[in-house]
């Protein structure tokens, strides 16, 4: 048995004290003023404290941030006997307790994970807790007694759909039939995997190095079985009615969870009113994967109850999974960077609008604060100058933080013959379309991949990039590189987490056709040209808002190519199973 007089204290520079509650000797760590708000952090099973090692540290920048062992867990003492030691009503004393002791005239944050969140659904919806509890927010836990209700209801209404979802969530709580069998799991978790769990959080949860779990993993893990088996038999036979929140809730989903459905959580608002909802592309233990995001809605989450704010989802279609993401846009300044700046904007992202033209970045800015933005910033550079690009990516870590979505937009036209295109021509293009990317994907994405919490890249190509065309072979060339560069990136980058796209729009208004060049004319028939295409375009009429939902939804889905329009879809239909028929197609001499 670990003898806990010898384990150190798990949270780093924090303050201890033990809180006794019913003969139980919980430790609880402190970080943070105690004249600030309270955040009371609740771990799963089978962690400790030292769960939010990530979490802790940054949000006691702001705040009062206490995390405790549950009773039996870390260097808490357990119940004797084990059996009826953890019932829901006695986690519940235990939380009372700690409060009681951290935060004695106001009401706390409440903030669980796993089990943590499965018995704080049970703290912020008794009676007794009522003005102790100031605000809750959930990850991977759902109520015990919310799921009872989700599935007697499916068994009423047995239709196809409901009943692929109880199958679905059966087979992802195996475990949990495991935890009930007598003394196997804890022969298990004192053997083989208890020696082994280090590894399997490894490979299957991503979740590298660092000092968790903790060495008292074999006894946390014996001992947390009993939350299982005191708890969740009863309660799903016989689920509470009143299991209302009387605090306002944040739901936080890890879409890759492999132990729980999102579908879990679909009629949450009828149990929870004050319900904002989030999610990001992450798996279980996003504690320790995905520590700045959570900080980051936590903080706005806290911040917002504290400052009497209703705290809602932001009304836009994506906002549960973008608000509060950090997003930066180049070529903001006007058509689809403009348009998918403020369609980030809407989904309550903060926003670095970059455009080289300082007024237009400066305007984009101001609109995507009032589109929705948590924030908003105009920075000016030109994306083909690597050593200004050095310099943006430097200011924007060290005063917004890094980037979790990153959209390079920035792009010029040309058209005209190969044997008319200069040197000059095709390096002014390359710079541009090809250099902006590669720069941004240098820069951001390399810090983006050293911080180690995922992410995503889109990179906007064209049409033109599997659309061959005898007077584009300079354009045409440079999108098709940013296509491949894209496809090369997504399988490097798979491994960290970070997804990588490439949006291929068609033929859409913006004002990159009148200033689109032309070579091997003078200067009055390039006008001329320049103001046909843009006729044509605007004939074509489709608007960079449609390109900018395809963006945002190309992040949400981790799609690897995203063409726009309905000529970008057929023509890389036809790359795929006809090329032939397009290589006709680009004999023939356009329009403009």
């Amino acid at each position: 048995m670990t003898d806990l007089s010898q384990v150190e204290a798990r949270l780093k520079g924090a303050r201890e004290r033990w809180v006794r509650t019913g003969g139980i000797e919980l430790c609880v760590a402190e970080l943070g003023d105690p004249e600030r708000p309270t955040i009371v952090l609740v771990h799963g099973y089978p962690d400790t404290q030292e769960v939010w090692s990530e979490v802790a540290p940054r949000l006691a920048e702001h705040f009062h941030v206490v995390a405790y062992d549950v009773r039996g867990h870390g260097r808490s003492t357990a119940p004797r006997p084990l059996r009826g030691g953890f019932t829901l009503e006695k986690l519940t004393d235990d939380f009372l307790a700690v409060a009681d002791a951290v935060s004695p005239d106001r009401p706390v944050h409440l903030v669980g994970h796993d089990w943590g969140s499965v018995q704080s659904w049970e703290f912020v919806t008794v009676a007794r807790t009522e003005g102790r509890i100031a605000s809750f927010t959930s990850m991977s836990g759902p109520s015990l007694d919310h799921l009872g209700h989700w599935i007697n209801g499916r068994l009423r209404r047995p239709t196809p759909r409901r009943v692929a979802q109880l199958l679905g969530q059966g087979a992802r709580s195996w475990y949990v039939h495991l935890l009930h069998i007598p003394v196997l799991p804890e022969l298990a978790w004192r053997g083989p995997l208890g020696k082994g769990w280090p590894r399997i959080l490894e490979r299957g949860q991503e979740i590298t190095g660092g000092d968790h779990p903790a060495p008292t993993l074999p006894r946390d893990a014996a001992h947390g079985a009993w939350l299982y088996r005191d708890n969740v038999r009863p309660r799903l036979r016989r689920p509470r009615t009143d299991a209302y929140a009387h605090v306002p809730v944040q739901l936080i989903t890890p879409l890759a969870d492999r132990f729980l459905s999102e579908r879990l959580y679909d009629d949450l608002e009828l149990w929870a009113p004050r319900l904002t909802r989030r999610s990001l592309p992450a798996r279980h233990w996003v504690p320790r994967t995905r520590p700045d995001q959570l900080t980051a809605w936590i903080t706005e989450f806290v911040g917002s109850v504290e400052g009497g704010r209703t705290a809602v989802s932001a009304p836009g279609p994506h906002a549960d999974r973008f608000g509060g993401q950090l997003v930066l846009v180049t070529g903001a300044g006007s058509g689809i960077g403009r348009a998918t700046a403020l369609a980030f904007a809407g989904a309550g992202a903060r926003v670095v609008a970059v455009d080289r033209n300082a007024g237009a970045a400066v305007r984009t800015a101001e609109e995507c604060l009032r589109a929705g933005a948590s924030a908003a910033w105009a920075e000016t550079a030109d994306v083909s100058d690597g050593q200004a690009m050095e310099t943006l990516a430097e200011k924007v870590t060290a005063e917004y933080g890094v980037v979790d979505v990153l959209v390079n937009n920035a792009g010029v036209g040309l058209s005209g013959s190969f044997f008319d295109t200069t040197p000059a021509d095709w390096k002014r293009v390359l710079d541009v379309n090809l250099w902006g990317v590669i720069h941004g994907c240098r820069l951001f994405g390399k810090r983006m991949a050293d911080r180690g919490q995922g992410g995503h890249i889109v990179n906007v190509a064209s049409a033109a990039a599997f659309l061959p065309s005898r007077a584009l072979p300079a354009y045409s060339t440079s999108k098709a590189a940013v296509l491949m560069l894209s496809e090369c990136l997504r399988a490097e980058l798979a491994e960290r987490g970070i997804g990588v796209t490439a949006v291929c729009p068609g033929f859409v208004n913006t004002s990159i056709t009148s200033t689109a060049r032309f070579a091997g004319v003078d200067a009055e028939e390039e006008r001329r040209l320049q103001k046909r295409a843009a006729r044509l375009y605007g004939m074509r009429n489709y608007p960079p808002e449609k390109v900018a939902d395809a963006v945002l939804r190309a992040v949400v889905r981790n799609e690897a190519v995203m063409p726009v329009t309905p000529e970008a879809r057929g023509a890389y239909a036809l790359r795929r199973w006809m090329p032939g028929v397009l290589r006709r197609a680009a004999r023939v001499r356009p329009p403009v």
